[in-house]
């Protein structure tokens, strides 16, 4: 059964995902995007307790929708353009903000670190027993990624609000492919999809040392 328009549907993640790396591994950034929009609509789903990580991706979403559609449209067709092009212009700047509008070697870092977390948080939920409890999957994938990014007052309040997730099959049905073991079975198809994703940034990010960019 199809999901409802504008509910998260882990299918049309996982087809975004797929799509992402060209066969010279080359990030895709508009269906880097789109794969971020569905995720955006998973955490959208289980109400405000990620509310903090989904605005602040969506305000991401948004800057980087605004350079892949704007002028210089075709420097910002894949992560590898995009970090060739602003690296060679002067456009990263790699000590301080120093208020000028935020690269997108800056932007794409703060979802490359969010994906992280998601990417620990699913996997979690995919091998977890049934009656294992979400808040302790989340609070440990978010301490192993976004945590060591955020300051003291928002892990804390991030810890807290985790206390009251759902358990692990009402988090199944959220991905609206059927029943629990049908999610199970294509978290497995897409989190390898995310992981090439994230892999391949991560590692275009650390031969520019731009994993640090404040």
């Amino acid at each position: 059964m199809a999901a409802a328009p504008g509910a998260f549907s882990l299918r049309e993640v996982l087809s975004a995902f797929q799509a992402c790396v060209t066969e010279r591994r080359e990030v895709l950034l508009g269906p880097y995007l789109r794969g971020w929009r569905g995720l955006v609509r998973f955490l959208n789903g289980l109400g405000a307790v990620f509310s903090f990580i989904s605005k602040d991706a969506v305000a991401k979403i948004q800057i980087m929708e605004s350079y892949c559609g704007g002028e210089r449209r075709d420097e910002y067709r894949t992560l590898q353009s995009m970090v060739r092009y602003e690296l060679s212009g002067g456009l990263v700047d790699l000590q301080s903000r120093s208020g000028r509008p935020d690269s997108g070697c800056r932007t794409v870092l703060r979802l490359h670190r969010a994906l992280r977390w998601l990417q620990l948080f699913l996997e979690g939920l995919r091998t977890a027993p049934r009656d294992a409890s979400t808040s302790a999957v989340c609070t440990d994938s978010y301490n192993a990624s976004l945590a060591a990014y955020h300051p003291w007052i928002v892990r804390k309040a991030a810890t807290v609000a985790f206390c009251a997730l759902p358990t692990r099959d009402a988090f199944l049905r959220v991905m609206n492919v059927g029943g629990p073991e049908e999610a199970v079975e294509m978290l497995g198809e897409a989190l390898p999809h995310i992981q090439e994703v994230y892999g391949i940034t991560q590692e275009l990010y650390e031969q520019n040392c731009l994993l640090d960019l404040p």
